[in-house]
């Protein structure tokens, strides 16, 4: 028990000594990124979504040093069939590629895809289902921003 002790003990220093920096702490690779990137404007309900929360997580823009643009790709899936044929449950895919561009030069400095899925189940009214399905659609866009941030700040210190 007291060897497991030591090499934890003598293992702590070299973690520490290892380089880890925080990306957004003083010295990180994203810091000062937060409100300098400007992301284009939305063009339907799910890029409203996209883009209020890529500004909620990256502030909203104040001369901003980077642009985002961001193609967003949603599909739907039926899932759960009755044996009447009723759709029960529904699964909305979506994909958003995006490239974030240096506003003076306006070159590429990083760009992915990312994706992701939610769902919904229909009810017995349409306007209960039409209004599940919003919510899902919020929802993925949610998520599809956070991954899209988060690759932007692990990726930070290859372009800034």
């Amino acid at each position: 028990m007291s060897y497991s002790r030591r090499l934890l003990l003598l293992g702590l220093p070299a973690l520490a000594a290892c380089g880890f920096t925080p990306v957004l702490a003083p010295g990180g690779s994203a810091e000062g990124l937060f409100a300098k990137v400007a992301v284009d404007d939305p063009r339907d309900a799910s890029g409203f979504a996209l883009v209020r929360q890529l500004e909620n997580r990256l502030g909203l823009p104040q001369d901003p040093d980077y642009r985002l643009t961001a193609e967003i790709r949603v599909g739907e899936r039926r899932l759960g069939i009755t044996a009447a044929e009723e759709i029960t449950r529904f699964q909305i895919l979506g994909q958003v590629n995006f490239q974030l561009l240096d506003q003076s030069s306006g070159d590429v400095v990083t760009n992915g895809r990312v994706d992701s899925f939610t769902s919904y189940s229909a009810t017995d009214t349409a306007f209960a289902t039409r209004a599940a399905q919003i919510d899902a659609r919020e929802r993925l866009m949610v998520v599809l921003a956070d991954q899209v941030v988060a690759r932007l700040l692990a990726t930070s210190g290859d372009w800034r």
